[in-house]
């Protein structure tokens, strides 16, 4: 199980260790090789990893399966929900390894532009992620600059802060026809029960919206054309960690490197989570089971 508290079961090996020691005989080679062996597929040997995400739908997915991947190597991994600040902020500090939820360019500019020169930047571990506003497919409207009075002038937004409202706050100032809206913030699962409720009545709804997402899964929807670009260009989802991490954990650097997955790899596990109600570390099991192919990558040149 990924932990939200230390365990000590080091203590538990030692003990073990010195139980096969005091056997001796002619069993004893075969006794270290068996140990040998399983100390071999426990590369972590319970060492610590504190992983830092946003409370997203995306983050949940990601960050639950590569600890459970790192999990699975031996480590004692530590999971931690914080918001977008603080979750740089942990990772520049020291106060945790890594993240693999850092949106770019745009919708983490301001804290990449903060703290990027005290963090590793690892690369792109999911490409062509997009932010912008999101429709159900049933409305007539294609573009930004088409909206009128739809959905009572309301954009449905999530959490005050993150990056898809800041730039929603931009877009309510640089589109004119948009200067009698307001941008309702709440939370992600506030705005999708919301979004869902009118679909369900085909009411008009404009929402804050990203992919990958397992919305567009689980609804036909569509984003409005954004002609004077707010939103920004496609952006992709990078991954994060400390100073040091490479010489500290060496393994947990590896595999934090090498993770790379596709939008069809996080929406399975999404719609697992949020529409199946699975729970995250289960979904995550299941989806590393199904895709050992793609893990065996991530973990390539693990010693």
């Amino acid at each position: 199980m990924l932990k939200t508290w230390k365990s000590f079961g080091l203590i538990a090996v030692l003990g073990l260790v010195l139980v096969l020691a005091a056997c001796g005989g002619g069993d004893e080679s075969e006794e270290e090789s068996d140990t040998g062996s399983d100390e071999s597929a426990s590369v972590g040997n319970d060492q610590e990893v504190q992983l830092v995400y946003v409370n997203w739908d995306t983050e949940i997915a990601s960050t639950n399966v590569v600890g459970k991947v790192l999990e699975n190597l031996g480590y004692d991994v530590e999971l931690t929900s914080v918001e977008n600040a603080a979750m740089w902020e942990a990772v520049a500090n020291d106060e945790a390894d890594g993240m693999v939820a850092a949106w770019l360019p745009l919708t983490h500019e301001s804290q990449f532009a903060e703290f990027g020169d005290q963090v590793e930047d690892l690369g792109t571990n999911l490409e062509g992620a997009k932010t912008g506003l999101v429709v159900p497919s049933y409305m007539d409207v294609e573009s930004i600059e088409d909206l009128s009075d739809q959905a009572d002038m309301t954009i449905t937004g999530i959490e005050a802060g993150s990056g898809v409202v800041g730039a929603t706050e931009t877009v309510l100032e640089e589109y004119g026809n948009l200067s009698d809206w307001e941008l309702q913030t709440s939370s992600s699962g506030a705005m999708t029960t919301a979004l869902g409720d009118a679909i369900e009545n085909e009411e008009d709804i404009v929402v804050t919206g990203w992919s990958p997402h397992w919305m567009f899964s689980e609804y036909d929807l569509k984003y409005l054309e954004d002609p004077k670009g707010a939103y920004g260009e496609a952006e992709n989802i990078k991954t994060m960690v400390r100073q040091g991490l490479k010489e500290d954990l060496p393994n947990v650097y590896k595999v934090l490197d090498q993770f790379n997955w596709t939008q069809e790899d996080i929406n399975s596990v999404m719609v697992d989570v949020v529409v199946n109600g699975e729970d995250p570390e289960d979904a995550a099991e299941a989806w590393i089971e199904e895709n050992q192919d793609k893990v065996d990558e991530w973990t390539k040149g693990v010693e």
